[in-house]
């Protein structure tokens, strides 16, 4: 079952679930974020890592080459043409044992042709979100750090789960900054 408003501040404020946790949405001159009726909109860090192809390297998710990323910092990300970039949640999160999230982007961007990847938080993980963003667009698109970038939905189950992505020592568990694919 989806799980509103109540629950989530409760989870964040008692239980550490996420922090920074903003518990009333922002949106006066901004993208979106913090809570909602039945989620949570967390905001981009200002950290980025930009795709590059300079070195004409094959993109490979077994030996991805961190060559391909240019490092950047800053209020505005300038995403490239049929490009992506990478990005890190302000907030870290810690999901409870019986509970599964689904991230998905947000319309304001998904309406400029900017999609961030849906993207599931199993059961016991926590870290900071790693987040593609993906401009589908011919032109350089802009993404805002500490604004809005994807809306987090919890799914609590009604029993707990037998193995847990902590109990599987999950290869992005805790991770602290840009995480870049693992194998």
């Amino acid at each position: 079952m989806i799980k509103s408003d109540r629950w989530i501040r409760q989870q964040a404020v008692e239980m550490g679930m996420i922090k920074p946790f903003e518990e009333r949405q922002v949106r006066a001159g901004v993208i979106s974020y913090g809570l909602s009726s039945y989620g949570y909109d967390l905001r981009i860090a200002h950290q980025f890592k930009i795709f590059t192809n300079i070195n004409n390297t094959l993109v490979d998710p077994k030996a991805f080459d961190p060559p391909s990323f240019v490092d950047y910092q800053g209020p505005v990300c300038i995403v490239p043409p049929n490009s992506f970039a990478l990005g890190r949640s302000v907030e870290y999160f810690k999901i409870p044992r019986n509970v599964l999230t689904i991230s998905v982007g947000k319309s304001t961007y998904a309406r400029c042709g900017i999609i961030t990847n849906v993207t599931p938080f199993e059961p016991e993980w926590e870290g900071y979100v790693t987040l593609e963003i993906s401009n589908t667009t011919p032109l350089p698109a802009k993404v805002y750090a500490n604004e809005g970038i994807s809306q987090v939905l919890f799914f609590q189950s009604d029993e707990v789960c037998e193995v847990s992505y902590a109990d599987k020592k999950g290869k992005y568990q805790g991770q602290q900054g840009l995480t870049l694919p693992r194998l």
